[in-house]
């Protein structure tokens, strides 16, 4: 591999001529940061399918109150 000039992690390759970036600390970096998001996603996920379990909770007692007064 050939070494691109000015930069330190980046590599030539000299058979398909592809820049490759050898830097692993920002590579972990990113991973740790994907992982992140996705928790993120999986929590929000489940805070939406919380809020409409209460929901419909909430429906439930309020159609139950309207039975009992009628």
């Amino acid at each position: 591999m050939i070494p691109v000039e000015g930069n330190p992690h980046l590599f030539r390759d000299e058979g398909s001529g592809a820049i490759i970036n050898c830097d692993k600390v920002s590579y972990e970096q990113h991973l740790i940061s994907k992982q992140k998001r996705e928790l993120q996603k999986k929590e929000i996920d489940h805070l939406k399918d919380e809020i409409s379990e209460i929901k419909s909770l909430l429906k439930e007692l309020m159609n139950q109150n309207g039975s009992i007064k009628n």
